[in-house]
């Protein structure tokens, strides 16, 4: 059974919080669910764990284990003055988990945390503590992850570690990921299909590279002699030495490829810039 939420709605005194959302997610992929703060993610998700009730919808998946879901909603909620070991023993005993030590450090060592480190994790980076917290997330094998924001506070290198271990999860344990946040070019990146919520609705979801096509009017194209293309000039291309952007619909962009193979231009690169404000707003 996938992971399915169907027409949930929640509303805070006058405040609609989410109206008739529905999703799913199955094992073995990741979905992405964007939207601004304030959009309405952090209340699905808590939802989904069981810390808010809905109005209205309901939630189905998979029961066969005694935990299905993990996860982490807003920050990390870990015990700063605790090392990483202590933090993983206090968390399996709420989980009812009888761990030895070493199998703990087996845990850390899956989330590419130093065994070694002893000092209290209020010293650790913002990416340890992430770590840490998907660590934790992870006891009891659950079917499938949750996480909110998980990007949050990250620098490049950080996000890029953090994205590897997600992509690196689903394809060693097959299990399924939702991840809420609104940096809408880190989700794209790794997601298999994304959701877009504004205002506590879906306005847009499908296939992320679906999605980037409908929603890329630029393409940014790169080649060592690009700068000398004619057929370019005609879909008035900004051109540059190595690099032209062109304003195109999606499947015009497949013909201008096959053009500058016929210039005997070879490009390297085609990136599809997409206009994050038009994902967000219009409805699909």
């Amino acid at each position: 059974m996938n992971l399915s939420v169907k027409d949930i709605s929640k509303r805070y005194g006058k405040v609609t919080a989410l109206n008739a959302v529905s999703l799913h997610c199955q094992k073995g992929e990741i979905v992405g669910l964007l939207g601004r703060n304030g959009a309405g993610k952090t209340t699905l998700f808590k939802i989904l764990f069981g810390l808010v009730k809905p109005d209205s919808g309901q939630v189905d998946f998979e029961r066969s284990k005694q935990k299905s879901l993990g996860g982490i909603i807003e920050k990390p909620g870990l015990y700063g003055y605790l090392n990483a070991l202590e933090n993983m023993k206090v968390f399996s005993r709420m989980q009812g988990l009888q761990l030895t030590d070493q199998e703990i450090k087996l845990n850390l060592e899956r989330v590419g945390l130093p065994i070694e480190r002893n000092d209290r994790v209020q010293n650790y980076s913002m990416g340890m503590k992430q770590r840490l917290a998907i660590a934790i997330a992870l006891l009891n094998h659950p079917n499938y992850l949750v996480l909110d924001e998980p990007f949050s506070g990250l620098d490049p290198i950080g996000i890029k570690a953090i994205s590897s271990l997600i992509l690196d999860l689903v394809s060693k344990d097959k299990i399924g990921v939702l991840i809420a946040s609104h940096l809408v070019d880190q989700v794209s990146a790794i997601s298999d299909r994304i959701y877009v919520i504004n205002n506590g609705e879906i306005i847009n979801s499908g296939e992320t590279q679906q999605l980037i096509r409908d929603h890329s009017p630029f393409y940014t194209l790169y080649g060592s002699n690009i700068g000398e293309s004619q057929c370019l000039k005609k879909y008035q291309a900004k051109l540059f030495p190595t690099k032209a952007i062109v304003q195109v619909e999606s499947h015009k962009i497949v013909e201008i490829l096959k053009e500058l193979q016929h210039e005997n231009i070879e490009i390297t690169s085609c990136v599809p810039e997409v206009d994050f404000e038009k994902l967000f707003d219009i409805k699909a």
